[in-house]
C-alpha cells in the first residue's frame, strides 16, 4: 500500500509473513524510539539490510496530518498542537497497519521536523515482517487501531526527565529556539500529556518504568520477541501468531507481565508509604 495515494504496492508473497504487532507509547521524550532502537540493536536486526529484516519499527510521526497554510503559520511559531489526536490521520494508520498484518509490503513517508511536514520525497518502504514495533504518542487512543495490537507497552518516564531531553532535541536538532519549546511545551505537549497520552497507559498490557534505562524490562521483551521469532522459524511464517503466544512464547510473554506488575505494585507501596509520612524527603 501507498500511504499517500492508499494504493497496494502488490499482493503478499506466497510465503505470507502476518506480524506481531507491538505497539509502543508513552510521553514526548520518553525514550519510545530508544526502546525501540534497543529491541531492535539486541536482536541484531538494527544494521540488518531493510529488506531482510525480521523485525521493524514504524513511527506514528509519519502519520500526521498535512498543514493548511493558516496551520504551518502557527506551527512556525509554536502555536499548533501536534500532541491532540486531530494532528494525525486516525484513518491512514489503520489501513496501513491493517495492510501490514496481511502481509503486504507499504510505503510512507519521512518527517521532517524542522518544517513540520510530511517528506514525500524520502519514503520508507516497509516489507514484510515477523515483528513491527509501532511507536508514538497516542497509539493507544483510537480504540480501532488499538485492539490490532497483539502487544501494548507504555514507556513511563517522569514529566521532568522527559522535559529536560525534549528542550535539548528540540533546539539541536529540530531547529528551535529556547522560548518556542518552552511555550509549546507549557500550552500544549503537557496538557495533551495528561489529557490523551497519560490515561492509555492503562490499556498497556506491560508498563516500561525508566524507559530505555530499564534493562531489565527490556531484556525479557526482547527474549519474548526472540522466541516468538524461533516458534515461527520452525513452524513456518504462516504460523498463527496466536499460538505462538499460548505455547512457546507464553513463560516469556507471562514473566513481562509479571514484571510490570510488580513495578506497578513498588510504585504504588512507595506512593502510600510516602503519603503516611509526609515528613519524609523522597529520593
Amino acid at each position: 500500500m501507498d500511504v499517500e495515494n492508499g494504493h497496494n504496492l502488490g499482493p503478499p508473497t506466497n510465503d505470507v509473513k502476518k506480524p506481531f504487532l507491538i505497539g509502543v507509547a508513552g510521553g514526548t521524550a520518553s525514550g519510545k524510539s530508544t526502546v525501540c532502537k534497543k529491541i531492535m540493536m539486541e536482536l541484531g536486526q538494527a544494521d540488518m539490510d531493510h529488506t531482510k529484516r525480521q523485525v521493524v519499527t514504524i513511527s506514528q510521526d509519519s502519520f500526521y496530518r498535512e498543514l493548511t497554510a493558516a496551520e504551518e503559520a502557527k506551527a512556525f511559531h509554536g502555536l499548533y498542537n501536534f500532541d491532540h489526536p486531530d494532528a494525525f490521520n486516525e484513518q491512514l494508520i489503520y489501513e496501513t497497519l491493517e495492510a501490514i498484518l496481511k502481509g503486504f509490503k507499504v510505503e510512507i513517508p519521512g518527517y521532517d521536523y524542522k518544517t513540520n511536514s510530511l517528506d514525500h520525497k524520502n519514503k520508507i518502504t516497509i516489507y514484510p515482517a515477523d515483528v513491527v514495533l509501532f511507536e508514538g504518542i497516542l497509539v493507544f487512543y483510537f480504540p480501532k487501531i488499538r485492539d490490532l495490537f497483539h502487544m501494548k507497552l507504555f514507556v513511563d518516564t517522569d514529566s521532568d526527565t522527559r522535559l529536560a531531553r525534549r528542550v535539548p532535541r528540540d533546539i539541536n536538532e529540530r531547529g528551535r529556539d529556547l522560548d518556542t519549546v518552552l511555550t509549546q511545551y507549557m500550552t500544549y505537549v503537557k496538557p495533551a500529556f495528561e489529557e490523551f497520552c497519560s490515561p492509555t497507559k492503562k490499556f498497556a498490557d506491560v508498563i516500561i518504568p525508566r524507559g530505555a534505562d530499564n534493562t531489565v524490562a527490556i531484556d525479557l521483551i526482547v527474549q519474548h520477541i526472540r522466541d516468538l521469532l524461533n516458534n515461527r522459524s520452525r513452524k513456518g511464517s504462516s504460523s498463527n501468531i496466536q499460538l505462538a503466544m499460548s505455547n512457546e512464547s507464553g513463560d516469556s510473554y507471562q514473566a513481562i507481565r509479571r514484571f510490570s506488575t510488580l513495578c506497578k505494585e513498588l510504585t504504588i507501596q512507595s506512593n502510600v508509604f510516602f503519603e503516611k509520612n509526609k515528613n519524609l524527603t523522597q529520593h
